[in-house]
């Protein structure tokens, strides 16, 4: 069986090495000095060490007294704050709140940061993934909040957008066009290729990816040329007559019941991003 060491022991032992005297001890932790004594002798059997060497009633450390004080300062501060959170009533429960990543910087550079100042005491767990994934998760009950992309007619749609042409005009002009895409599912590749084949305008993939940062780097650097959002780049679309119309695309925003305020609070922080779109609803 594991060794249950009393917080009150504990406190008594560091009281007594604080105020380096039986007696003042006692009146810190309120026991006489004879139940202190009796606490240390019951410490001492508990860990079958002897802690502080005695002459007359000077008290000093032994070396496992040395390591036992580092150890119970942790416990009971540990145990302390513990206490005051719990006690106080004002714990709340994690926010979980998914994202795609066209989304994630703005979300968590600017309004988790916003949140965090509005609610210093809450819990955010965030996840970044596809829109099919997230929604996923949320329907699992494992998810609170998410943003993501839909068909443009989606009747939670935020806001639109319309999808357009990143890349350079070098890779605009090759015979067959090179593509940098992410992985599937992505709405974004679908809606290129589908735009690509009905044009009947030749394509492959050059970059494929799960990461829009990295897919971000293939573009700039004339790798492949990528259908994205106005949130893809600060560069202005590319503007090029033989390259095919693309739809537009609803960022969208689900949430389970918000009954928590600080729950609530993100939903609307997120809304007002998420709401400055192309065209707002």
């Amino acid at each position: 069986m594991p060794v249950n060491l009393p917080t009150n022991v504990l406190r008594s032992f560091v009281a007594i090495v604080d105020t380096g005297s039986m007696l003042q001890a006692a009146g810190q932790v309120l026991v006489t000095q004879s139940a202190l004594s009796l606490q240390v002798r019951k410490l001492e059997e508990l860990l079958q060490q002897t802690l502080f060497h005695r002459d007359g009633r000077r008290l000093s450390l032994t070396p496992a007294g040395e390591l036992l004080l580092d150890y119970a300062r942790r416990v009971l501060a540990l145990h302390d704050e513990a206490v005051s959170a719990v006690g106080s009533g004002q714990f709340t429960s994690p926010v979980r709140i998914g994202m795609v990543q066209d989304f994630a910087e703005a979300l968590l550079a600017g309004v988790l940061a916003q949140f965090a100042e509005l609610h210093p005491d809450a819990q955010v767990f965030a996840r970044v993934a596809g829109t099919a994934d997230l929604l996923g998760l949320l329907d699992r009950d494992q998810l609170d909040i998410v943003v993501g992309y839909a068909p443009a007619d989606a009747e939670d749609a935020v806001s639109i957008a319309p999808m357009a042409w990143y890349g350079s005009e070098g890779a605009a002009r090759r015979a067959i066009l090179p593509l940098a895409v992410l992985e599937t599912p992505c709405r974004f590749r679908e809606a290129a290729i589908g735009a690509l084949d009905a044009a009947g305008r030749p394509w492959r993939i050059a970059i494929e990816t799960p990461n829009l940062s990295t897919l971000r780097a293939a573009v700039d650097s004339g790798l492949g040329l990528t259908c994205r959002t106005s949130l893809f780049s600060s560069d202005p679309p590319l503007v090029d007559p033989s390259l095919p119309a693309l739809p537009a695309v609803a960022s969208i925003l689900r949430s389970s019941t918000a009954s928590d305020t600080a729950m609530r609070r993100l939903l609307e922080l997120s809304r007002a991003v998420i709401a400055g779109g192309e065209r707002r609803l």
